[in-house]
């Protein structure tokens, strides 16, 4: 019986007998190396707080420069004005477009895809209902080969307001969303806190399926400050603007050893790897006013991630940065 290893191993024999015979074995591996190939799996719409925490940038560059997705649509939602800076207040989800935008242009992607300022407000009302909106619509209503995930590294606002106004997309993608609190309890936490009104629409009255990241999930997503600056920085000048996003936090942030890049495990689950993290489908649970968690939604499971593949995640981009410095990056197939 002829197995797959087989296969692979009468390949790679091969590839081998038909390269050339050079006098040096160094210049030899050079001129014969190869690209593993690799073709997108699934589309990406980006849905994310891009004028907050830069960890939304990283999560943002590493997926526009993995070839295993196509980023199709970035939306951007607003800041929690409770924590946002009053030089921003008010226009944060326009800024957050245009720090989005001004990214993909120092990365230099070629064909960027839109990228639409959601309201700059919550909350259930027919202002939640923008371009953004009509935009994650529209995509998820496009007919294509392949599956479509959302991802949401901020407050549900806009997929809230989607689902608002077409409750059909819910079966056309899946949402992995960073936020809410512990399982089984719950409670207060960031993105939850911004829009739970979004967060009931999107969790209690609709099908979407959802991957959620909570917070003792995405807090494991831990990068060294000592090692941002000696192995993020120096690889490009777009490296070493990402960095420098961190540089200017708030004032009543006590930076610590390590930043958390808490929006990186969407990149993690949609275009690298789920099988080496850890997760349970669990039924969906109704958030309650102190933002615990309450009676199950009849019929309705989440599936939540307990541990995530921090290595993995942080290789992955690292690596990416460097083919991208030198190149080399990989073109989907």
């Amino acid at each position: 019986m002829t197995t797959r290893r087989d296969l692979m191993t009468n390949a790679l024999l091969t590839a081998i007998a038909g390269a050339p015979l050079l006098a040096s074995p160094a210049t030899a591996l050079a001129q014969t190396f190869r690209t593993i190939p690799q073709r997108a799996s699934a589309r990406v719409i980006i849905d994310n707080d891009f004028a907050g925490d830069p960890d939304a940038l990283v999560a943002l560059a590493h997926q526009v420069l993995t070839p295993k997705t196509r980023t199709v649509l970035i939306t951007s939602s607003g800041l929690n004005l409770q924590f946002a800076d009053k030089a921003v207040a008010g226009r944060s989800a326009a800024l957050g477009r245009d720090i989005a935008i001004d990214l993909m242009k120092r990365a230099g992607i070629a064909s960027p895809p839109p990228v639409l300022a959601g309201p700059e407000s919550f909350g259930a009302s027919d202002a939640q209902v923008t371009a953004a909106a009509r935009a994650i619509v529209a995509e998820a209503m496009r007919d294509d080969k392949l599956p479509l995930f959302i991802t949401c590294g901020g407050p549900l606002t806009n997929i809230a307001a989607a689902l608002r106004l077409e409750p059909a997309i819910a079966k056309r993608m899946t949402l992995v969303w960073i936020g809410g609190g512990v399982y089984p309890k719950g409670g207060w936490e960031y993105n939850l806190a911004t829009d739970v009104e979004a967060a009931r629409h999107v969790i209690e009255q609709s099908a979407i399926p959802i991957w959620q990241i909570p917070q003792n999930a995405y807090r494991q997503m831990q990068y060294s400050i000592a090692e941002m600056a000696t192995t993020l920085r120096p690889i490009s000048p777009f490296a070493a603007w990402l960095y420098d996003s961190f540089t200017a936090p708030p004032d009543f942030i006590d930076v610590a050893g390590a930043w958390p890049l808490g929006d990186s495990p969407t990149v993690l689950l949609t275009a690298i790897s789920a099988e080496s993290s850890g997760f349970q489908d669990r039924p969906a649970l109704r958030i309650n006013p102190d933002m615990s968690y309450g009676a199950p939604v009849e019929g309705r499971t989440v599936r939540v991630f307990e541990t995530l593949d921090v290595r993995l995640t942080f290789a992955d981009f690292i690596a990416l940065l460097r083919l991208h410095a030198e190149g080399k990056l990989p073109a989907p197939a």
